[in-house]
C-alpha cells in the first residue's frame, strides 16, 4: 500500500502536537539509563503500565545495578518478579544480567543487532531499548503501533502477516526518520494506550480524527486486520449531486452505522424516482441530468459501487425543516465527509 508522504507528515506532525511528555509519569523516565530502560522495556512486554510500576520501583530497589542482578539467585530474582506473570521474562532477564555482567563487562551493548543476541530480547524490545536509551532512530512496532497505523491509514494487510509485519515497519520506520526517536517511539505507545485503545477508543477527543480513515469509514472495530479471510459484502449507492453552479445539498448521515455522522449527497434507492425526489426536495426548479459517474470504493467489509448523478437546477431553496444543508467549494471544509466523498470532489472539482 503506497502512503503520501504528506500524509505521513501530516499524521507526524498532528501526533507530536498532541504528545505531552510529561503527561504520563513513569519512574524509568525520571532517570533513563541503560539499566532502567532495559528493566522497564523487559517488564513492559506483555503488561501494561500501570501494572508495572510497583513492580519496577520494588524491583531496581533491590537489585540497583546489573551486578547485583547478576550475583543474586534466580529464586530471588523471580521472588521479585512475583505477581507479574510470564516468568519466563524473569528467568531470561537473569542471564542476561550475567551476560552482561561477566562477558560484557557490565558494558550494555549499544545497537539493535548486538541486543538481539541478548536472552529474552527481540525486535520490538530491541528497537525499544536503543530507541530510549541512546536515541537510535529505531521505531518500535507493537499492539500499540500496529492499531494506530493501521486505523489511521486504513491498512488492511493482516498484522500478523508475513507481508503484514514488513509493511507497517517500513511505514513505522519511515516516520521515525525525521523526529526524534524518543519521542516519537513515547508518542505513538502512549497514543495507543490512552487514545486509540483496542476497545472504546476516544475518537471524539482524538485530534487526528478529521484524518483518521477508519473514524472516516466506519472501521475502527474492524482494524487492524489478523490473519483471516474478511468477509465483505457488496453495496450499491445511488448519490444524487444536485447543484445550482455554485452551491450544492449535502445531508448528514446518522450517527450509528457506517460512516456515522458525516456529511455526504442525498441518497436514492432507484434512479427512476428522482424526478419524484427532486419535486419533493427541490420545489420549483428546473433541472436536468448533466453527468453520470461511476465510481468503485473498498471499505474493509464491503465492496462499494458508487453511482453519482449530477443534477443541475435552476435554484436552490431548502424547504422548512430540510434535512438538507447548502455547501459550496468555499464552506466543504467546514463539513465533514466520508473518503468515498471525497474521492469524488477530486473527481468534479479537479
Amino acid at each position: 500500500m503506497e502512503i503520501d508522504h504528506s500524509d505521513v507528515s501530516t499524521f507526524r506532525s498532528q501526533l507530536l502536537n498532541w504528545h505531552e511528555p510529561g503527561d504520563r509519569p513513569m519512574p524509568w523516565k525520571k532517570h533513563p539509563d541503560i539499566y532502567w530502560v532495559w528493566i522497564s522495556e523487559i517488564m513492559l512486554q506483555q503488561t501494561r503500565v500501570d501494572q508495572v510500576i510497583p513492580f519496577f520501583e520494588r524491583f531496581v530497589q533491590r537489585f540497583p545495578k546489573v551486578e547485583d542482578l547478576a550475583a543474586s539467585s534466580e529464586g530471588e530474582v523471580l521472588k521479585y518478579w512475583e505477581g507479574l506473570g510470564y516468568y519466563s521474562r524473569a528467568r531470561n532477564l537473569h542471564k542476561a544480567s550475567k551476560v552482561i555482567a561477566y562477558e560484557l563487562n557490565g558494558v550494555f551493548p549499544e545497537n539493535l543487532n548486538d541486543w538481539l543476541s541478548i536472552p529474552g530480547v527481540g525486535p520490538y524490545t530491541a528497537a525499544a531499548i536503543t530507541s530510549f536509551a541512546f536515541n537510535h532512530p529505531n521505531a518500535v512496532v507493537d499492539g500499540n503501533v500496529y492499531r494506530v497505523l493501521s486505523r489511521y491509514f486504513g491498512i488492511l494487510s493482516p498484522i500478523d502477516s508475513t507481508k503484514g509485519k514488513k509493511e507497517f515497519a517500513t511505514l513505522a520506520q519511515k516516520i521515525i526518520s525525521e523526529v526524534p526517536p524518543a519521542d516519537w517511539n513515547q508518542a505513538i505507545m502512549d497514543f495507543g494506550a490512552t487514545v486509540c485503545k483496542p476497545n472504546q477508543p476516544d475518537c471524539s477527543h482524538c485530534p487526528l480524527n478529521r484524518d483518521c480513515h477508519a473514524n472516516l469509514e466506519g472501521s475502527i472495530r474492524e482494524l487492524p486486520v489478523k490473519l483471516k479471510k474478511i468477509q465483505k459484502t457488496d453495496w450499491s449507492i445511488n448519490y444524487l449531486h444536485v447543484h445550482d453552479g455554485n452551491r450544492f445539498l449535502l445531508r448528514r448521515r446518522s450517527k450509528d452505522g457506517i460512516w456515522g455522522g458525516l456529511h455526504e449527497f442525498p441518497t436514492l434507492e432507484s434512479p427512476g424516482k428522482i424526478g419524484n425526489w427532486m419535486q419533493k426536495n427541490v420545489p420549483d426548479s428546473d433541472f436536468c441530468i448533466k453527468k453520470v459517474t461511476q465510481i468503485p470504493h473498498q471499505l474493509t467489509h464491503k465492496n462499494i459501487s458508487a453511482t453519482f448523478y449530477e443534477l443541475k437546477a435552476n435554484h436552490l431553496k431548502l424547504n422548512e425543516n430540510s434535512d438538507f444543508v447548502l455547501a459550496d467549494e468555499k464552506n466543504l471544509t467546514t463539513f465533514a465527509v466520508h473518503s468515498l466523498m471525497k474521492k469524488y470532489f477530486t473527481i468534479f472539482m479537479g
